[in-house]
């Protein structure tokens, strides 16, 4: 367990790293003694002094092939925020990441409060709408060599999201088996069916809303959950653009501005700072 002023440095050291762009080796290198608990410390003290709301959250390591190559038997979550959010229509600049990848995934809109104590019933009575999504992630751990206190710590290697334009109400549908195929740059990059996420992604949003519930977080009414991407993550290059289907769910576009053309993310160059 790290100390106060260890907690502090890491935190630090981390959001410098997202600001410069210059990704910093492994926390657990860094500090041998660092748990889990500690890196979820970590991650809220840089929520905690950034200006934007936060809109959402995210799972991650919810399939079990991630979870067997992280040596862990649960997901990990990270917290959404307005500036993270990004828009079909409107190109990002992979020059404001370290190494980013795509990753799709099917977005719960919630239109009420999750309790604590949730259950899989509950987590579907309080869902709006289902939406088909996309997932930005980064790491600012030096070439994705993280353990899991790593990626916790980096907000769940979470950089940003898009929502497609369709709703969905996830009663009408089996969430266990929605296709999803996944495209970069017309050419198919991933595939797989909304059961990679824990079986029903489900069981990851009211995992999640148990999870944060320990932290004094709680899933509010509005809030977007990501519960886990239902494919492998895909290596996002300047000039690509990703497109992922989700069968009767629809499918949401990405797309990045070639190198050459200097047009800025929805993410703001100050995002990150305190």
């Amino acid at each position: 367990m790290l100390d106060s002023t260890d907690l502090a440095a890491a935190a630090d050291a981390l959001r410098d790293a997202e600001r410069d762009r210059v990704a910093i080796p492994p926390l657990i290198t860094t500090y041998p003694g660092i748990d889990v608990g500690d890196a979820y410390r970590i991650q809220l003290l840089n929520i905690e002094r950034r200006t934007a709301p936060v809109v959402g959250h995210k799972v991650g390591l919810s399939s079990k092939a991630m979870q067997q190559m992280m040596g862990v038997d649960e997901p990990d979550y990270g917290h959404l925020l307005a500036d993270m959010r990004c828009t079909e229509n409107t190109p990002v600049d992979t020059g404001r990441y370290l190494l980013p990848r795509v990753e799709p995934e099917v977005g719960f809109i919630l239109g009420d409060d999750l309790p604590e104590d949730c259950t899989e019933e509950q987590a579907l009575a309080a869902t709006e709408a289902i939406a088909p999504a996309l997932e930005l992630i980064d790491s600012r751990i030096v070439d994705w060599k993280i353990a899991l206190p790593d990626t916790i710590a980096d907000n769940a290697s979470s950089a940003g999201f898009v929502l497609g334009a369709a709703r969905l109400d996830p009663r009408r549908v089996d969430l266990t088996a929605l296709p999803v195929a996944l495209y970069r740059n017309d050419e198919a990059a991933g595939s797989g069916t909304s059961a990679a996420v824990l079986g029903n992604p489900l069981v990851a949003v009211a995992w999640l809303a148990r999870t944060v519930a320990r932290f004094g977080v709680r899933l509010r009414a509005g809030h977007v959950v990501l519960p886990g991407s239902c494919t492998r993550a895909v290596d996002a290059r300047p000039g690509d653009r990703f497109r992922a289907e989700f069968g009767p769910l629809g499918a949401v576009t990405l797309t990045f501005a070639p190198a050459d053309v200097p047009q800025l993310a929805k993410i703001p160059a100050q995002r990150g700072e305190s």
